[in-house]
């Protein structure tokens, strides 16, 4: 589901071609297939926050099976593990300033009820946050790193206040009490001003700075110019705000506001959207993250000269996001490429030294029998130009053709970008190739294309996925017979949307906890998401209204009389966006028609898998399900046709 810009992977750009102008064929050679279980061997790593005397970096890794708590050693590099749950993922927050506490977060099997959670290093930990419903998330420290901010819906469970903790006596103070059910975007480093966001639509929102003082409300956004505002933080004097904006341009690009009289400046702007940026802790240095063409773009400027400071290239390497340490001598770097998943780097700004502090790719997988994202562009139905990201298997050839995927991504709203994921990579080693189409409605491409979806969903934005397909067909080492459609929540919707509404288009589906049942979804949204409702049924349709007639048109599960080929679904018990339901009824409906069907519901999970053990299954069974159904269709002609 869209509540943007969740949370960003990429590369270099190629137009999409007919078979008669592809390059010249390389030699084929010997490509070792792995097992899900090696693939799954891979480390998933998160994080990188600096110690006190920046010394060390507090990480999270699947490694042991779920999400724990590790601290690299940056002398030598070694890691050490901190925290050993068994059932609950953890993930960092900070090292609370001056110590050796830890702040992290944690749910209840995927439920998204997160809690603030204090470790002290004889591993004692308090829940800060210890409401049964609370849900709370981090909002940063105070100019003197005393105190802790965070937000927390404990008094109204569909909006969050603004709560503040000493460091010491972590007692809830609150703060500022959101009664008008507002987005808090930030507080500047006086507490004079907070920054509030509200939803209009989910490509217009309004943007506010509050006096916590005085309650006095200033608008940010500028009435003639309607577009997507969103807060980038205070300088440290007090004097401005900055702030990203669409309003005027395509892109979403960086903006300075003077809080004394009101004027304002670009800070940066290209022809992609800037998707965040903030100062480093002594404002030596400003971070801009630019989401280019599906590939993180990281730039870092020296805010005294307002020049680019250069570091090294990392090829194929998709840089996810950075931090820089307090003292602004070196920022760590979390780099993925599409053949590797995000290792941990550090960079030294005075000796230019880049050091790689983890390798998380399973030794057992040779990188080379994996395959490079490649961006590709096709025309859909009406001629425009969808931008993908292209898998293609290594021994794929015209006398070799392979199976394929059309990939859909969640949201509606998201974006496939050139970054690792063990599934895609898995599924190409064996020998099926995948279009990650990022269909009319995908942000990254301009608010033009971004909106191109509203109110039309599973209509033009599914009909690019059709034509994703029609542009495999004409590859020639692909089997043109041979072509299904996947897509988790959203994605998962398209591909039940494409099941239902075109049955005839694809051999197989896998859908991965996505909606079947719009008028259900859009009324049992988590109460923590008032803010964005609005917004999401401007976008979506309002289920409460005669708009409720179009959603029950395009909502599979009304018509599933109509699927006819074979189909997967995975669904996570807890999850509180999709609600198993949706993918219960579904399948009921599919097997008293006789289509073939596999379900799989995982009990401790959510919107999404976090463990391991439940990746291997979910993931194992949909290559078995894909090479029965898909790259066995022949054999298995009659039975596709039940």
């Amino acid at each position: 589901m869209k509540k943007t810009a969740f949370h960003a992977s990429i590369l270099l750009i190629a137009f999409a071609m007919f078979a008669c102008k592809q390059k010249p064929a390389e030699p084929q050679r010997t490509v070792k297939q792995y097992s899900i279980d090696q693939f799954y061997k891979n480390k998933s790593i998160y994080g990188g926050q600096f110690n006190a005397d920046e010394s060390k970096l507090l990480i999270c890794s699947n490694e042991s099976g779920i999400y724990n708590l590790y601290e690299i050693n940056l002398d030598n590099g070694t890691k050490q593990q901190i925290t050993d749950s068994r059932v609950e993922s953890i993930f960092p927050v900070d090292y609370v300033p001056g110590t050796d506490q830890i702040i992290y977060s944690a749910d209840k099997g995927g439920n998204e009820i997160s809690h603030l959670y204090l470790l002290s290093p004889d591993s004692t930990v308090v829940d800060l946050t210890p409401g049964e419903k609370e849900k709370a998330s981090f909002a940063g420290w105070n100019k003197d790193k005393t105190a802790m901010y965070y937000l927390s819906n404990k008094r109204d469970p569909r909006f969050f206040d603004l709560y503040k903790m000493k460091i010491g006596d972590w007692k809830p103070e609150m703060i500022y009490q959101n009664n008008d059910g507002l987005e808090i975007d930030g507080i500047s480093w006086d507490e004079k001003y907070l920054a509030l966001t509200q939803n209009i639509t989910t490509s217009e929102t309004k943007l506010f700075l509050v006096g916590l003082k005085n309650g006095q409300r200033t608008e940010i956004s500028q009435p003639d110019f309607p577009g997507i505002y969103a807060a980038s933080g205070f300088s440290k004097d007090g004097s401005s705000f900055f702030y990203r904006t669409d309003a005027d341009s395509e892109f979403m690009y960086l903006v300075k506001y003077n809080l004394a009289d009101g004027s304002r400046e670009p800070v940066y702007q290209t022809n992609w959207d800037v998707v965040f940026s903030y100062n480093s802790e002594n404002e030596k240095y400003r971070v801009i993250g630019v989401n280019e063409d599906a590939r993180n773009k990281i730039i870092v400027l020296d805010n005294a000269t307002g020049q680019e400071v250069a570091f090294p290239d990392i090829p194929d390497g998709n840089i996810l996001g950075v931090s820089i340490s307090d003292n602004e001598d070196m920022m760590r770097l979390s780099v993925g490429t599409s053949k590797a998943p995000t290792n941990i780097y550090v960079y030294n700004f005075e000796t230019k030294d880049l050091k790689k502090l983890t390798n998380s790719l399973n030794p057992d997988i040779n990188p080379d029998d994996l395959v490079s994202a490649e961006v590709v562009r096709f025309n859909s139905f009406d001629s425009l130009k969808i931008p993908a990201i292209f898998y293609k298997p290594v021994n794929a050839s015209a006398d070799n053709k392979v199976p394929a995927l059309i990939w859909v991504h969640g949201g509606p709203g998201g974006q496939s970008r050139t970054g690792y994921f063990a599934l895609i990579q898995y599924l190409v080693n064996h020998d099926y190739a995948i279009l990650a189409v990022n269909n009319r409605g995908s942000s990254g491409y301009g608010k033009t294309f971004y909106k191109m979806d509203d109110q039309n969903h599973g209509d033009k934005d599914l009909m690019d996925c059709i034509y994703g397909k029609k542009y495999l067909q004409r590859l020639d080492f692909i089997d043109p017979e041979k072509i299904g459609i996947i897509g988790g929540s959203y994605g998962g919707y398209m591909t039940m949307a494409a099941m239902t509404f075109h049955p005839d288009e694809f051999k197989v589906g896998v859908d991965l906890f996505g909606v079947t049942n719009w008028l259900r979804t859009l009324k049992s949204i988590p109460p923590y998401w008032e803010s964005f409702r609005k917004a999401l049924y401007a976008e979506m349709g309002d289920p409460f209204t005669a708009d409720s007639v179009r959603l029950y048109n395009i909502s599979p599960l009304f018509h599933a009389d109509q699927i006819k080929n074979p189909v997967m679904v995975l669904q996570g018990k807890n999850d509180p966006r999709v609600l198993q339901v949706e993918s219960d009824e579904i399948v009921n409906a599919m097997k008293q028609n006789n289509v073939p069907v596999e379900y799989v519901v995982f009990p401790d999970e959510g919107h999404g898998f976090r463990k391991k053990e439940n990746e291997i299954t979910g993931y194992g069974k949909i290559l078995t399900f894909l090479d029965t159904y898909l790259k066995g269709s022949d054999e298995n002609s009659a039975e596709v046709k039940q």
